[in-house]
This record gives C-alpha cells, structure tokens and sequence, in this order.
C-alpha cells in the first residue's frame, strides 16, 4: 500500500511539473523548464521502474535515483522562486509535495535495506 501511494503522488507531482515547464516555456524560459522537467518526471519513472525491479538491491537503486531526482527538483524549484519565475505559493505548493515525496522515498529506502541487510 505504501508503494501504490508513493506511485500515486508521484505521478501527481509529475503532472504538476509538466504544467509547470508548460508555464515556463510560455514565459520563454528553457534552461531551467528543461532541467526541471526532466528530474521532476523521473521520479516517478523511476518509482514505478522499482515496482519491476529484478531483486532487493535493483529495487532499492531505483528508490535512491529517485530521491536524488527528487533531491534536484527542489533546489531547481528553489531557483525558479528566487528568480521570479514562479510566486510563492506555486513554490510553497510544489515543494511542500517534493518534500513529502522525499520523506516517503526515505523511508521506503531505510525500510527496505533494513528488510534485506543490503546496508
């Protein structure tokens, strides 16, 4: 059950960073929009790779890529709100669900090295 809502919010985040990069590249801005929506929507790439994963450590491995992802659309989104491409509450609305993606893929990590000794 933890996994399927891990896959559900990520693929809610995905679209909001779709709407997002849409947004931007409407606003003529290509640097980030491309940087972001590539690390926003392999997060859930990636979650839902791990659903298929061919063992314990593949599964974890694709847990971990994804909180780096997730780890990198937070500072982008930090940089698009402190340059004025995006106001303070689609930030606060945005990150609030990137954080809690991160807290959901470090527990799944620490859940599943600790259920296979892969430490």
């Amino acid at each position: 059950m933890k996994e399927n809502k891990l896959s559900e919010l990520s693929m809610d985040f995905s679209i909001d960073i779709i709407n997002l990069v849409k947004y931007l590249k409407s606003n003529h801005e290509s640097i980030v929009s491309n940087q972001i929506g590539r690390s926003g929507t392999s997060i859930g790439a990636n979650i839902h790779e791990a659903q298929y994963a061919q063992g314990r450590k593949d599964f974890i491995s694709k847990l971990e890529i994804a909180l780096k992802e997730a780890s990198e659309t937070g500072y982008w989104l930090e940089l698009l709100y402190k340059t004025n491409y995006i106001d303070e509450q689609l930030y606060k609305t945005i990150s609030a669900k990137c954080t809690s993606l991160r807290v959901m893929l470090i527990a799944s990590c620490r859940t599943a090295k600790e259920n296979s000794n892969c430490k």
